[in-house]
């Protein structure tokens, strides 16, 4: 009988290592996907911060607009296009292909920013 339940006990720990090492493998092979990130680009003084941004493919970044004025956001490539942004607006793009995305602000197109997307 000692034989038995020893027997039982064995297989239950063995069933167990093997689930948490499938575990630590499937979290593995999910660290290995392309990870969601974001970034911000502040809009203040009529200038975007910083000027030049590098993310991911993937990555999605949020202007922010801090100054007390209106701003948009419009890619020199017609990629994409904000609508004016009054003061904590924010506008968000996905950058899915890697690229340098040059953009302005269509109200003040002095002000001028870089995306770097790798």
């Amino acid at each position: 009988m000692a034989w038995k339940n020893l027997w039982v006990v064995s297989l239950a720990v063995s069933i167990m290592i093997a689930m948490m090492v499938f575990a630590g493998l499937r979290g593995v092979a999910a660290n290995d996907q392309p990870s969601t990130t974001s970034a911000e680009v502040k809009i203040d003084n009529f200038s975007f911060g910083p000027q030049t941004l590098t993310v991911p493919v993937g990555a999605t970044v949020t202007w922010v607009n801090r100054d007390d004025i209106p701003h948009t956001v419009v890619s020199a490539d017609g990629v994409f296009k904000s609508k004016a942004q009054d003061t904590d607006g924010k506008f968000s793009y996905t950058f899915t292909k890697a690229g340098t995305y040059s953009y302005f602000c269509s109200i003040h197109p002095k002000m001028t920013g870089q995306i770097v997307v790798k």
